[in-house]
């Protein structure tokens, strides 16, 4: 570990695919998927909203907006039109406390008017996680399940966080 922290490089984060628990696990191809600067995540499935969600000072009344699972086509693709979807990812992330994530849309993805936005990944997460797909582009978009939508870019701490993240979706997308 650097005094300083930093981003890991793509020979670093090969490394840390060795550990136990690996950096990532359940990519479907790795030498496509590792990057100079980070680690592209793939689609494995795609919702559309279907109610509003609700959220509260203390979490309490907190409540996810309802969604509807969209199915591909034959071909594996997915005619969407603008607006948001919920989408998840196949790989599982393991983060150690010594690394927290920030993940960014591929740039074909921008290109095309589409976007991914997504939260912070703290040190200590673990689960497969999900993110929001935004088609801006007024004639769609078609996506292919297990197309590489999101690069994950990996930052080391200066230090290990003293208790990883615990809040409510540790462990999600694996049960």
């Amino acid at each position: 570990m650097s005094a300083l922290g930093g981003c890991l490089d793509g020979e670093s984060i090969r490394q840390r695919l060795d550990a136990t628990p690996p950096l990532l696990e359940g990519y479907r191809d790795l030498e496509a998927q590792l990057q100079p600067n980070g680690f592209d995540l793939t689609l494995a499935e795609i919702a559309a909203f279907a109610g509003p969600g609700v959220l509260t000072t203390d979490n309490a009344g907190r409540r996810l907006a309802a969604t509807t699972p969209l199915t591909f086509e034959a071909d594996g693709a997915i005619r969407l039109e603008p607006g948001p979807y919920l989408v998840t990812l196949n790989e599982t992330v393991n983060l150690p406390r010594d690394v927290m994530a920030l993940g960014k849309p591929r740039s074909s993805l921008l290109r095309s008017g589409v976007a991914i936005h997504n939260a912070v990944w703290d040190a200590g997460y673990r689960g497969r996680s999900q993110a929001l797909l935004v088609v801006y582009h007024p004639d769609g978009f078609t996506l292919s399940r297990n197309a590489r939508v999101l690069q994950l870019v990996f930052f080391e701490l200066t230090r290990p966080v003293d208790q990883g993240y615990q809040g409510r979706y540790q462990g999600e997308g694996l049960r």
